[in-house]
């Protein structure tokens, strides 16, 4: 079953083009990961000041090997800087017609 995680970022105001920056240059490692679908970064526009990473993975198992093999501790410099990151894992519903 897809796995989608949403992590939701809560940055300082002000630090939007940094973040969109960071994204854009980021190292791609997570294309090459057993499983994994697409990465989206979604600008927030209407009701919500957040950012939002979206990345889709063909199961959560996929997703948590993947997470199990980051280097500990990369989000430590952001949460200093005033970011706030929340994690969430959805799995998709399919409906049978």
């Amino acid at each position: 079953m897809t796995f989608v995680n949403i992590t939701a970022l809560t940055i300082p105001e002000g630090a939007e083009a940094e973040i969109e920056r960071r994204f854009a240059a980021r190292r791609r490692a997570v294309d090459a990961s057993p499983g994994f679908q697409g990465f989206e970064l979604l600008r927030p526009v209407l009701g919500e000041s957040r950012y939002y990473v979206v990345t889709r993975w063909d199961s959560r198992e996929d997703y948590e090997a993947w997470r199990a093999s980051r280097p500990a501790g990369g989000h430590e410099d952001d949460q200093r800087r005033g970011m706030s990151i929340e994690v969430r894992g959805f799995e998709v519903v399919q409906f049978e017609e």
